[in-house]
């Protein structure tokens, strides 16, 4: 296959591992409902806390598509996972 294209899936993929990931979390450690959760941390400058704690499932997308041989893949997760960093640290500056 295409190696762009194996990196798009990747990038894909993290970018969706990321949200199921924040969405878990919401979930399972919040009293509050997930657009309260969200509206709370933007009012608190939490959200890139919220988006770090995402990001840790893409540790499980990254490392299965290295065990299955799969490194463009593995490589668009990265870049997915730079630029959770980024925004993560856009909000941290102007938060």
């Amino acid at each position: 296959m295409n190696r762009k294209k194996e990196i798009i899936i990747g990038f894909v993929l993290g970018i969706i591992a990321n949200t199921i990931g924040t969405l878990l979390y919401i979930l399972l450690f919040s009293d509050l409902g997930i657009i309260e959760t969200y509206s709370a941390a933007v009012e608190q400058g939490h959200i890139g806390s919220l988006l770090a704690l995402g990001a840790i499932l893409n540790l499980v997308a990254f490392f299965g598509f290295l065990r299955l041989k799969r490194d463009y893949r593995a490589r668009g997760v990265m870049i997915a996972t730079l630029l959770t960093a980024l925004i993560i640290l856009y909000y941290k500056l102007t938060g």
